[in-house]
């Protein structure tokens, strides 16, 4: 399966949600609380706990939901006031994994011309 997406398509949500919410539950909290289009990217929701992420996506016919818990740790997350905020495919992979992307993103890629 292959979600074709644009790093500004990816979302992450302000504050967790009811993880009892299935695919129709998380596209209404898209549409009806946040007025955006379910189907214009991929949007990543969290338990209280933070432990669990729902992440929701359409794929050329139909949505898909990926559900991930840790069985240690918490995940990272961001307190922001926007209703999402927007991730690059690699700050997607580290949320993933369970690491403290937010900070990592701060990390400049060093580049050299010469070694020796």
């Amino acid at each position: 399966m292959q979600l074709t997406l644009q790093d500004n398509q990816i979302w992450i949500g302000n504050q967790a949600v009811d993880f009892r919410r299935s695919i129709d539950g998380l596209c209404s909290v898209i549409a009806e609380q946040f007025n955006r289009n379910p189907q214009a990217g991929l949007y990543i929701f969290y338990n209280r706990t933070r432990d669990k992420i729902k992440a929701l996506g359409w794929h050329r016919n139909g949505f898909v939901l990926i559900y991930k818990r840790l069985e240690r740790g918490r995940f990272h997350v961001i307190n922001h006031e926007n209703d999402f905020i927007s991730l690059d495919k690699l700050q997607l992979s580290w949320l993933l994994a369970g690491l403290d992307w937010p900070t990592m993103t701060s990390w400049d890629e060093l580049e050299y011309e010469e070694f020796y």
